[in-house]
């Protein structure tokens, strides 16, 4: 077990929630009736911007838009590989707006973006994780969605079912840690998608309910540290004890829209030299 990790400086873009609400249901954390406090919402988020660029790691802004509560979950809006964009196809019509301002902020960077055929929601659903992308489907993307991404990243996809809509996106279920490993909570998965897993990725850090109901699978890693959610706490003493650092970052207004860390976080992989 390595006493010290190495981190990888990242690029992350990021959405301001300065119109962020709960204005309807599309997953089971949802409850219009219940108030954001928008204030506390836009402490948190900044909080987190500050913690990135505090690890060295550079953060990028889209500029919010009026009437897209959810625009700040940006991990929903693309999956990007080796520089390529590869863009959402909302499964909800609420949220099918999103993806018009986060394809103009690429493009704007000089990127193409790929629009794809099926109901995709990026980052949520699509976790490149070095040698593959692991996909899951079952609530959101479609596995028609994960056959596009093969195609056009050209990297093998790794279909995961998931069955329990409290983890309704992968990246609620499912973190990548480093190149070679994750930190996962098995009974998100179908058996055969756990089956799959666990040949996968034999020394994986598990994680029980009470963490991943903390949103401690919505965390991101550098290879060293990972920003988690403070309520994971046995999760994070897991990790700490492989040798990472957790680095506790509230975003708790935001788990009233179904959302953490890395629902927030998108994350942009370039060609690596």
């Amino acid at each position: 077990m390595p006493d010290s990790r190495v981190p990888r400086r990242r690029r992350y873009l990021v959405c301001e929630p300065r119109h962020f609400a709960v204005q309807y249901a599309i997953n089971p954390w949802m409850h219009p009736d219940e108030p954001v406090d928008v204030i506390r919402a836009l402490d948190q988020w900044q909080a987190l911007v500050d913690t990135y660029r505090a690890h060295g790691h550079t953060v990028d802004t889209v500029k919010p838009v009026p009437g897209l509560p959810d625009m700040v979950f940006a991990a929903n809006a693309a999956v990007v590989v080796d520089g390529r964009v590869f863009g959402s196809l909302f499964h909800a019509p609420e949220r099918r707006p999103e993806s018009v301002p986060y394809e103009a902020w690429f493009k704007s960077e000089g990127y193409e973006v790929y629009h794809p055929e099926s109901v995709c929601e990026g980052e949520g659903d699509l976790v490149p994780a070095g040698r593959w992308i692991l996909a899951g489907t079952g609530f959101r993307t479609t596995r028609e969605a994960h056959s596009e991404v093969q195609e056009y990243f050209g990297v093998p996809v790794i279909s995961l079912t998931l069955v329990d809509p409290y983890f309704y996106h992968l990246d609620t279920a499912l973190f990548v840690l480093d190149d070679d490993n994750i930190a996962y909570y098995p009974e998100a998965f179908s058996p055969g998608s756990r089956e799959v897993l666990a040949r996968l990725y034999p020394d994986a850090v598990l994680a029980d309910r009470e963490d991943a109901m903390a949103f401690g699978l919505n965390s991101v890693s550098d290879g060293r540290h990972v920003f988690i959610s403070p309520g994971a706490t046995a999760l994070a003493g897991r990790l700490a004890d492989r040798g990472y650092v957790p680095v506790p970052v509230d975003l708790s207004e935001f788990q009233k829209a179904g959302g953490g860390i890395k629902c927030c976080t998108q994350e942009i992989r370039e060609i690596r030299s």
